[in-house]
């Protein structure tokens, strides 16, 4: 019976973690998905299910008699009286194939940051459309939202068929407006199911009703939809958290796998120093590993004694970060108060902090329509694409390569608030120093040491801002 046990959390140890959110317009059925998706898969607690019954028959808007599963996800008491979801609700649930957590976002526009942070950390996304209304403004601009978080995978969940009598025709013109619409974002990954969210057709079982859709239920799909390829194994990067020093006989470094894999003995390089060692031992709490990948979190020691602290980046010495101050990026407004170009923020990029100004502002986007309109500062919820200067290097590379490097945040310095949220896109050449730019050279190939490298470097910027035209042949 015990080893029962342990082999059962063994295996639900093992399962994935796919998180995915909803979106959708007011009323389109986002809440009361979720709710039949935890109800008809058997994950709810007894006194979950007698308090949704008492709440439905007290405050529901399913009608009378019926369960209202969407005041699972509903919580507070304006969205349980408006009947609508104002602030994001996270939900937990597995399996016997895959956990989830599941983020119901908002719909409406002046929630657009709640979506965002709903969305930053989900490799799925669940768009729904009334069948009556098809394809609206508020798809157009979810969608949007979705490619701008990167977002790899989405579901046009096309809810409500049973007030269209499950009608083919209307879910493949629906389906197909849909498609048209994600290659002009350049959304590969799309799958499509015409479901009933308050009647449970094709949410966790496939429907009679349905005869003509040949595809899989919601649930079905969403355990098994790969997700695996989505992480960015080629490009190590290992932001230092913390330096753990127990004794004298031990340096280790801490922090989470960003991206890639490392093994013992692997050749790594420390920015923004330079220095190169080896990978002594790679620690964590269950022992020593021969090798650890993304998203694990590990202590490295080095073979050789170096000057590292929180902020500073581990990679490999043939696969560099983009270095520099200078950053193109597509910004999302979250603050109450307007953008100020002349405050300084502080960038908290992965463990890296530094202050920051918002040096350009490209344009914004009409989120409606994804037009580019004129630049100006931002209000609440606003996006658009500026580019920002940082006091401090930052190792960066593009959001779109690599979302765990690619992203940050603006903390407003006397509130303490979060003020935008950022998706990296290239690193801005500086001023004056366009063709005096350093190459990324292979150090060790050619003999030539880090702090010989950091020296050149030095000295070419310089004679650049001082108008010499310095050009570098390799």
């Amino acid at each position: 019976m015990t080893n029962n046990i342990h082999e059962f959390l063994d295996a639900d140890e093992r399962k994935s973690l796919l998180r995915l959110l909803t979106a959708g317009s007011v009323d389109d059925g986002k809440s009361t998905l979720i709710g039949r998706l935890l109800f008809d898969s058997k994950k709810l607690y007894e006194d979950q299910l007698q308090a949704l019954e008492r709440d439905s028959k007290r405050i529901g808007n399913a009608g009378a008699g019926q369960i209202d599963y969407a005041l699972l996800l509903d919580g507070l008491k304006a969205e349980r009286e408006e009947g609508i979801t104002i602030d994001v609700a996270y939900r937990y649930f597995s399996t016997n194939l895959r956990k989830f957590i599941i983020a119901d976002t908002p719909g409406h526009e002046q929630y657009t940051r709640n979506m965002i942070t709903g969305g930053s950390t989900a490799n799925l996304a669940i768009i729904l459309v009334d069948a009556r209304t098809g394809i609206i403004t508020q798809t157009r601009r979810h969608t949007f939202l979705v490619s701008l978080l990167g977002i790899k995978h989405i579901v046009l969940a096309v809810n409500k068929m049973d007030l269209v009598d499950f009608s083919r025709d209307v879910f493949e013109h629906i389906r197909d407006e849909y498609l048209a619409l994600t290659s002009r974002l350049g959304i590969e990954d799309v799958t499509c199911f015409p479901l009933s969210a308050l009647e449970g057709d094709n949410v966790v079982e496939k429907s009679e009703r349905t005869p003509w859709f040949e595809g899989s239920s919601l649930l079905e799909f969403i355990e098994t939809v790969p997700i695996h390829l989505d992480r960015n194994m080629q490009d190590f990067r290992f932001p230092v958290q913390y330096v753990l020093r127990p004794n004298l006989d031990f340096r280790g470094f801490c922090g989470k796998v960003a991206s890639g894999i490392i093994r013992k003995g692997d050749e790594i390089m420390a920015l923004p120093s330079r220095k190169t060692s080896r990978v002594k031992s790679i620690v964590t709490y269950d022992g020593e590993l021969q090798e650890a990948f993304c998203p694990q979190c590990i202590t490295i020691t080095l073979e050789d004694e170096i000057d590292i602290s929180r902020g500073e980046m581990l990679v490999k010495p043939d696969n560099l970060p983009c270095i520099g101050r200078h950053i193109q990026t597509k910004l999302v407004w979250m603050d109450e108060e307007p953008m100020d170009r002349s405050k300084q923020f502080f960038l908290k990029a992965g463990t890296n902090t530094t202050r920051a100004t918002i040096s350009a502002i490209d344009y914004r986007f009409d989120v409606n329509t994804m037009e580019q309109l004129p630049g100006a500062d931002f209000q609440l919820n606003e996006i658009g694409q500026v580019q920002i200067t940082t006091a401090k290097t930052l190792f960066f590379d593009a959001y779109s390569r690599n979302k765990a490097t690619g992203a940050f945040i603006l903390i407003d310095p006397i509130t303490n608030n979060t003020s935008a949220v950022g998706m990296i896109e290239k690193a801005l050449k500086e001023e004056g120093i366009h063709e005096a730019e350093l190459p990324t050279l292979d150090l060790p190939r050619l003999g030539i040491t880090s702090e010989h490298y950091n020296a050149i470097e030095t000295a070419v910027r310089e004679l650049s801002r001082q108008g010499l035209e310095i050009k570098v042949i390799q």
